[in-house]
């Protein structure tokens, strides 16, 4: 359908190549003008080595995340529990069945 007044209709394509270099082009419709672009990732791209060094560095640190994500996960999984007690025990319905010497117990164990 015809575009409205003012209002371009504009085809848009794009293609990657193997070599990650962008062809875009555009075209409108209404008076047939296409302008072509082409991007390239020439400046600033890493070389070979940089990547295998990264790559290396990776692995190198890969056993050193995993125990620090275990450690900030069994961190936050105790936090939690905590957390659910502290509510548990404050709870009203709850509140009756626990005797005040467990409660002063766990209040002593929290600080």
């Amino acid at each position: 359908p015809p575009a409205r007044r003012g209002v371009s209709q504009i085809d848009i394509t794009f293609d990657v190549d193997a070599n990650v270099i962008l062809l875009f082009s555009a075209v409108d419709k209404s008076t047939g003008k296409e302008d072509k672009i082409t991007i390239t990732n020439d400046k600033g791209r890493l070389s070979k080595e940089d990547i295998d060094r990264m790559v290396n560095e990776a692995e190198e640190f890969k056993a050193e995340d995993e125990a620090q994500r275990n450690k900030a996960q069994a961190k936050n999984g105790l936090e939690s529990y905590c957390f659910q007690m502290k509510s548990t025990v404050e709870d009203d319905k709850l509140k009756d069945k626990i005797s005040e010497g467990d409660k002063k117990i766990g209040g002593d164990k929290g600080k």
